[in-house]
């Protein structure tokens, strides 16, 4: 069970470098193909679009396809899609391969994220997400320095790299990964997107979206913020990006156990009030290293703990949905991502280089009144409803007490009596 999850972290892990490792590239793109960086820089916000646009389209449309074939497919869509990236021969064709790059990583981690809670019992769903989320964080930690060195002088040696990612997690699901659970019978598009309609399904949605605004609006420009700290030297930079990666990893491993004790709302609620207090203090923090490497180290442990919390919610609405739920999680999560660059840079001229991360704060704290107003309205009500034979679900859902959805999320969803 364990290695057929670390199998799903391993596309995950080749989807996050390929989506993170362009900041270290985009010089040597934009000087091969002859563009400007500002314009090399839009495969990224290209990227985080179309993933967002298509995670909950493709998600409808691979419904009614078993789940290893949707897996497959998306890892071969994937890596064919970087194997054209390393062969462009100018930037429009480029930023459509990087259109199907995204197009397989919209339809693959949804899917590796709802396979994955299917995996395990019920009571580890929470760890069972984040270890597939890790194949992101190690991406951030491992595989972004990585394709930058390997790349330091062929750009498309980076992209070579992520095909070869690629193709061995394609290779070892293909292999390993048999006897999946069947997905429940698909019903129509239109109750497939039937979740869209729901409140509290857009509430949680936004909450993602909000808070990955408010990480990315800081970490876009990072290394502007913490320039009195570094100097301007490449090498504290690279020791700062170095904690922050493996404080990322921290954050992903302690979310999914504090999911699994501690309930959803919990996590919501302390990490992203970390996150706040750490965007809060980074103006003074960012003049000296120690300060900077703190910051370095609290805010993705929070944040990352957070990115656990935030999909386990949306599968717990409705669990015979969570492939479609995840996927407009994921929608959410990297409109969040294209948006923090046109805010960063709007929060840079408005408040200069010092306090632009002021910004972050602002958005981390409407993230958190958010969650902590639509889950404690959701607690409510299914307090009520269990009182009439309903079962509280993880984020206060309710669910006939017969239905074969209300064990699983439930036992899930227990430790929400806590918060």
């Amino acid at each position: 069970m364990r290695l057929r999850l670390l199998l799903l972290a391993l596309g995950t892990f080749a989807m996050g470098t390929d989506s993170m490792v362009m900041a270290g590239i985009l010089g040597l793109i934009a000087h091969d193909l002859g563009v400007s960086v500002p314009a090399a820089g839009q495969m990224v916000t290209v990227f985080a679009l179309s993933y967002a646009v298509l995670a909950p389209v493709l998600a409808t449309a691979a419904a009614r396809w078993p789940r290893r074939r949707v897996l497959l497919t998306a890892l071969t869509v994937f890596t064919a899609a970087n194997a054209l990236s390393a062969l462009a021969p100018n930037y429009p064709l480029l930023l459509a391969t990087r259109v199907l790059a995204a197009a397989g990583a919209a339809l693959y981690t949804p899917t590796a994220n709802a396979v994955a809670t299917t995996l395990v019992p019920t009571e580890r769903r929470g760890r069972a997400l984040a270890t597939v989320l890790g194949g992101m964080t190690v991406a951030t930690a491992l595989g972004v320095p990585l394709g930058t060195y390997i790349g330091r002088t062929d750009w498309r040696l980076t992209m070579w790299l992520v095909v070869a990612l690629g193709a061995a997690a394609f290779l070892g699901l293909a292999l390993l990964l048999r006897d999946l659970p069947a997905p429940a019978t698909a019903p129509g598009l239109r109750a497939r997107l039937a979740p869209l309609r729901n409140g509290n399904v857009l509430a949680a949605a936004a909450t993602t979206l909000v808070f990955f605004l408010a990480l990315n609006t800081v970490y876009i420009y990072l290394g502007t913020v913490v320039r009195p700290a570094t100097g301007g030297d490449a090498g504290r930079l690279s020791l700062i990006m170095l904690v922050s990666g493996l404080a990322s990893i921290a954050g992903n491993w302690l979310g999914g156990r504090a999911v699994d004790r501690l309930g959803v709302r919990t996590v919501l609620l302390t990490g992203g009030s970390l996150a706040a207090l750490a965007f809060l203090a980074l103006p003074w923090a960012s003049a000296t290293m120690p300060g900077a490497l703190a910051y370095a180290a609290l805010s993705p442990l929070a944040g990352w703990a957070v990115s656990v919390a935030l999909p386990h919610r949306l599968a717990s609405l409705d669990p015979p949905n969570a492939p479609l739920l995840i996927s407009l999680n994921s929608s959410a999560l990297y409109l969040g991502m294209a948006a923090a660059g046109g805010v960063g840079s709007l929060a840079l001229t408005m408040l200069g280089d010092r306090w632009f991360p002021l910004t972050s704060t602002a958005l981390s704290l409407v993230a958190v009144v958010l969650a902590a107003v639509t889950t404690r309205r959701r607690q409510a009500g299914a307090d009520g409803a269990a009182g009439v034979g309903g079962t509280a679900g993880a984020t206060g859902a309710v669910v006939p007490a017969a239905s074969p959805a209300a064990a699983p999320v439930s036992r899930a969803g227990a430790p929400a009596a806590r918060p």
